[in-house]
C-alpha cells in the first residue's frame, strides 16, 4: 500500500501546511499588545465601577468586598481599596507595556483571588483571563512597549523586555 501524496490525499496537506507557516510568523509582540489592551480593557473598566469621579471609591464598592466578595482573609475596606488602586494602576502599567511582567502577576494573583474565593464557577472566563496574563508573565511586553525601549536603553540589547 502506498502513502497518500498530497496530490491524492482528500485536501491539500501542502496548502495546510503554508496557513500554518503563514500563521507561525504572526510575531510575538503583535500577541503581547493585543492581550495587554484586552486584559487592560477588562480590569480598567471594573475599576472605573468601583469608583465616583477621580478616584472616590463607592460605597456601593465597600458593600459589594463586605457581602459578595467577603474575601476570608483581608478587612474588606482593606479588599476594596487594594483592588480598585490595582484595577486602575496595572491596566494602566499594561497598555503603556511599563513593569508589564509585574502588572501581569498582579493581575493573575487577583485572577486567582477572584477564581477561589469570589466566582469559582466562572473558571472559563478566568482562565481566559489567566491565559493571556501567562503569555505576557512568559515573553513580556513585546517590541511595542515601554519595557522593550528601557532594555535597549540600559542594555543595549533588543529583548522582548
Amino acid at each position: 500500500m502506498t502513502e497518500p501524496t498530497p496530490r491524492t490525499a482528500p485536501f491539500n496537506l501542502d496548502l495546510i501546511r503554508r496557513f500554518n507557516d503563514l500563521l507561525a510568523r504572526v510575531p510575538d509582540w503583535l500577541v503581547a499588545l493585543a492581550a495587554r489592551v484586552a486584559l487592560a480593557g477588562v480590569f480598567w473598566t471594573s475599576a472605573r465601577t468601583k469608583v465616583e469621579g477621580v478616584f472616590s471609591i463607592k460605597e456601593s464598592t465597600y458593600f459589594l468586598f463586605q457581602y459578595e466578595y467577603a474575601l476570608p482573609v483581608i478587612p474588606y475596606e482593606w479588599a476594596a481599596v487594594m483592588a480598585t488602586i490595582a484595577e486602575h494602576m496595572f491596566p494602566i502599567m499594561l497598555v503603556l507595556g511599563l513593569g508589564t511582567r509585574f502588572a501581569a502577576l498582579g493581575l493573575l494573583v487577583m485572577t486567582a483571588v477572584i477564581q477561589v474565593f469570589v466566582y469559582p464557577g466562572a473558571w472559563n472566563l478566568h482562565l481566559l483571563w489567566a491565559t493571556g496574563l501567562l503569555f505576557l508573565l512568559s515573553r513580556g511586553g513585546g517590541l511595542l512597549s515601554v519595557d522593550h525601549l528601557i532594555d535597549r536603553r540600559f542594555t543595549g540589547s533588543a529583548g522582548g523586555a
